[in-house]
């Protein structure tokens, strides 16, 4: 580090890591301060399905598929009802192609587009994922890169507490406490807050999305709405804070996640009486709020051997299997008896569906079937989770944390559950991959953005 500090400090080693590894490509010093020491098992890049969504990527190309930011646009506008941020979705949009294809090409990451399933929402195949399909690969191979590169220290466990800002309101400092509660400043003229958002907090959880406030929390320990509140401070403008990533298939038995693959292949899910109650294909994160509000706030989801055959690329899916949480049975009426469920109603919904699936019936919640299911079945009982929030500080197209006229805090950057999302709204507006492509796109959006005032204000001085 130069003798006036880091010129780039990351508050948070989740998607912040590709704000460290961007800037430090670009020759900037980097100071990453992250709160746990286990944070390779405990945030929420490590639990996620490491979907990254890119636009126009050489990747999609090579698929022969065609895609654009208006389309991603679109997809966004249509999801979120028209109140998701247009400005941000665009600037996602627009450097996400590049982004996945820097992953492969600078971070070494196994990248390719997902082409064996069609997440809800997005009118084209681009979600980019690494073999593994799973988070913990994806930040075990990003921490590594991290740490081995020269420009790039990793301060932890410590939180960042607070910003400074100077005479001129731009960024001078950071404040770092250590767990005895020993504070440390930093001076650096940037600072990345990249600390998720508040879905640890309960109490901030209970006030802005109260449906979901007693479902189980899937997410860091650490994600207490630490950038809201130095944001907040420093005169940020906030937005969205009512939306979160919701799930609806988290498996009861060992709070793994059973994955939405199962449902877009064909799955159905039932409730505690043994019916369907909505369009399973309309998405995960709004079936964590409608699976709350069913008897039990619990349900099954039940497929067979085509659908289980097809999740198996999934690691999360396969941990699933493995803690036993999967029962099979011959028939309607032997799954009914091992999942508890009344027998006439698991009897009746399994023969609709199947008749929906095969074009003999219209769904009567209006959903498509990839096919029929076929005996035997499977079933995993699930229960609503809450992932991450989606609202927070408010930022422009590069990152920057804007006041409530819309003007940049010299030095000061969001990312990810720390900025204001592209989902709108609740739950209903989250397209699959948008928990990462704000977390990556913007912590990547960021180290530019830093690189480029710092390149200008040299060139300024000399």
């Amino acid at each position: 580090m130069s003798e006036h500090g880091p010129d780039l400090v990351v508050a948070g080693a989740g998607g912040g890591l590709i704000a460290a590894l961007r800037a430090a490509q670009l020759g900037l010093d980097v100071l990453v301060v992250e709160a746990s020491e286990h944070f390779l098992r405990g945030n929420n890049t490590s639990m996620c399905t490491a979907m990254v969504p890119g636009v126009n990527s050489r990747f999609q190309r090579e698929q022969g598929i065609e895609d654009s930011v208006d389309l991603f646009a679109g997809d966004v506008e249509r999801k979120t009802k028209g109140t998701g941020d247009q400005r941000l979705a665009r600037a996602l949009a627009g450097v996400s192609g590049e982004l996945v294809e820097w992953m492969a090409d600078e971070v070494g990451l196994e990248m390719s587009v997902m082409t064996d399933m069609h997440y809800p929402g997005h009118s084209v195949d681009r979600c980019h994922t690494i073999p593994e399909r799973h988070g913990t690969a994806l930040i075990d191979h990003l921490a590594r890169k991290a740490r081995s590169h020269p420009n790039i220290d990793i301060l932890l466990p410590a939180r960042l507490t607070d910003v400074e800002l100077d005479a001129d309101g731009r960024v001078c400092a950071a404040v770092v406490t250590d767990p005895s509660g020993n504070e440390e400043r930093i001076e650096t003229s940037a600072v990345l807050l990249a600390t998720n958002g508040y879905g640890a907090d309960k109490a901030l959880v209970a006030e802005y999305m109260p449906e979901i406030a007693a479902a189980i929390y899937h997410g860091s320990e650490t994600s207490r709405g630490d950038a809201l509140r130095i944001g907040e401070k420093l005169g940020a403008a906030t937005a969205f804070l009512d939306a979160y990533q919701g799930h609806g298939a988290l498996a009861a038995k060992g709070a793994t996640l059973l994955g939405w693959a199962t449902i877009m292949h064909g799955a159905i899910m039932l409730d505690t009486t043994g019916h369907r109650f909505a369009k399973e294909t309309s998405g995960y994160s709004e079936f964590g709020h409608y699976l709350a509000g069913r008897p039990g706030a619990t349900g099954w989801v039940v497929y067979d051997r085509r659908v289980h055959d097809l999740c198996e690329p999934f690691t999360d899916f396969r941990q699933t299997v493995e803690s036993g949480a999967e029962v099979w049975a011959e028939d309607a009426a032997s799954l009914a008896a091992v999942t508890g469920l009344p027998e006439d109603a698991v009897v009746e919904e399994l023969a609709e569906s199947a008749r929906a699936a095969r074009g003999e019936i219209e769904d009567r919640f209006g959903r498509e079937y990839e096919a029929p299911l076929e005996p035997p079945y499977a079933a995993v009982r699930v229960v609503p989770a809450l992932f991450h929030t989606q609202g927070g500080l408010v930022v422009d197209g590069s990152a920057r944390v804007v006041d409530a006229d819309d003007r940049p805090i010299p030095g000061l950057y969001a990312s990810g559950g720390a900025a204001a999302g592209i989902s709108g709204h609740g739950a209903g507006g989250y397209l699959a991959g948008n928990g990462l492509l704000p977390a990556f796109g913007l912590a990547y959006l960021a180290a530019t953005a830093v690189a480029e005032t710092l390149d200008a204000a040299g060139a300024g001085a000399s």
